[in-house]
């Protein structure tokens, strides 16, 4: 009869079960491993509680404003738009210029100057200092005659009025200097370097300067620069102007 190998049958088992046993203990290893390696990089998810706190907190504090913060700027934006809308009225806006005194009024400046209308382009003169410089104001009106066709449809005032205006600015300082004849016809002589700026309009106040550069009594030459604004930006500017007192 046929009797089986068991030596070899058992031999077999064993081996079976130690490679086994093996494959266990190596996959444990690893499973330990890739977990302890997890851990110390702090890889393991937080609990659900956790995470939605600290994504609420994270959400809150990274934003540049709350809630809290846009109604406050809301009301600050309004404040400001009725700050800058608010009603001031005449008086208040009359006494803008109440600091500003007239030194030279028309009626003087008209027994300096020959000019009358339509050409008499100063209005008065609010800051003098003999033989140096001053500061004259003319206003701008609808009522000019030179808008009826410097233009219908858009009134500007002409370039060459805004430098005549500056050249009569000029001329009731050149007629009060020493050894001005007073009987003279101030006329122009020569314009250089002129620069405009911007468009002078009905409504605009043109506030000029001037400064005499050069006088000779002798030959009734002067030379002055001038410069004037509306509204605080420059509308023209003179380098140079050139007067002769003829008699």
């Amino acid at each position: 009869s046929y009797l089986p190998n068991t030596t070899s049958t058992y031999s077999s088992g064993l081996v079976h079960r130690y490679s086994l046993y093996r494959s266990q203990t190596a996959m444990k290893a690893t499973i330990l491993s890739i977990a302890s390696l997890l851990a110390s990089v702090g890889a393991f998810a937080p609990s659900p509680t956790t995470t939605r706190l600290t994504t609420q907190k994270t959400t809150t504090s990274s934003l540049p404003f709350t809630s809290s913060s846009l109604l406050g700027k809301k009301d600050k934006d309004e404040d400001e738009e009725e700050s800058e809308t608010k009603y001031r009225g005449s008086e208040e806006i009359s006494s803008l210029t109440s600091s500003v005194k007239t030194v030279i009024p028309v009626e003087e400046i008209a027994k300096l100057l020959p000019h009358r209308y339509p050409f008499a382009l100063v209005d008065k003169v609010v800051e003098y200092e003999a033989g140096k410089r001053a500061v004259g104001i003319k206003s701008i009106t609808l009522n000019e005659p030179q808008f009826t066709g410097h233009f219908p449809e858009r009134a500007i005032m002409p370039g060459v009025l805004q430098v005549e205006a500056l050249a009569q600015l000029a001329g009731i300082v050149c007629m009060q200097m020493e050894g001005a004849d007073k009987d003279a016809l101030f006329v122009f002589a020569g314009v250089d370097k002129v620069k405009w700026k911007k468009p002078v309009v009905p409504g605009d106040t043109l506030v000029m300067e001037v400064e005499i550069k050069k006088w000779r009594a002798k030959m009734g030459i002067c030379k002055a620069k001038g410069i004037a604004y509306v509204d605080g930006k420059v509308a023209v500017e003179v380098g140079e102007m050139t007067f002769a007192l003829a008699k």
